[in-house]
């Protein structure tokens, strides 16, 4: 087992850093209403954390007619951007990140969201002048739960998955992060709760990134693996 201290903390953006996880349940859920195919909203929300097209077979099933994808993905991005200028970080999260700066850690964003929403959440974020690599959607081929997005992460950055921590909000988070054998701590500030994060296998689950930040210097972002 290795002991060396991580290098880099990977973060998701959507509901671990800005709160963004329920905007994003409302935008799906009215796309799938416009388009004659409800789905109840906490339904919706458990899936919030895939990528669209993971979404839309959890939520409709693999088999089915297809066609209507492209709208329903153009009608939640139309939604959302609604939001867009009133995104507003989780507390204390350029807080959070500019405490692992200092102490070392390269701060990587691997995010799956499109370009302008990466744009829009570092706007929300603030946090530019310690953010060393950032991700977007079209860094990956499938979404998560597969760890595409992780994986270009660490490209990018040039760091090694022994020498990382992610943190995500979502189930989807922690699944993708063991593929890859790097320890996932949960945040419950995107609405899943410290039980579901902890059985799927996070490392530690803190409330928020205040809550983390309080507790840094003994949380698996700083000990030794």
């Amino acid at each position: 087992m290795r002991t060396d201290q991580p290098a880099g903390v990977l973060f998701d953006v959507d509901g671990t850093l800005v709160d963004t996880t329920y905007l994003h349940t409302v935008s799906w859920w009215e796309a799938l209403r416009q388009t004659d195919q409800p789905v109840p909203m906490a339904v919706v929300h458990r899936s919030i954390g895939m990528g669209s097209d993971k979404l839309l077979d959890h939520l409709l099933g693999p088999e089915r007619d297809r066609d209507a994808d492209g709208r329903l993905r153009d009608a939640h991005d139309t939604l959302y951007a609604e939001y867009w200028e009133r995104l507003t970080p989780l507390p204390r999260a350029a807080d959070l990140l500019r405490a692992c700066a200092e102490r070392g850690l390269r701060v990587v964003l691997a995010t799956s969201a499109s370009e302008p929403e990466v744009g829009a959440l570092r706007r929300a974020l603030a946090a530019e002048d310690v953010i060393d690599t950032v991700t977007s959607s079209a860094d990956a081929q499938q979404s998560k739960p597969a760890p595409d997005i992780l994986v270009a992460a660490l490209e990018q950055s040039g760091l090694a998955a022994e020498r990382v921590v992610f943190v995500g909000d979502s189930v989807w988070d922690v699944v993708a992060a063991g593929k890859l054998d790097i320890p996932c701590v949960g945040l419950t500030c995107g609405g899943t709760s410290r039980g579901e994060l902890a059985g799927a296998g996070a490392v530690a689950v803190y409330d928020d990134p205040a809550a983390l930040l309080d507790e840094l210097t003994d949380s698996p972002l700083t000990r030794p693996r």
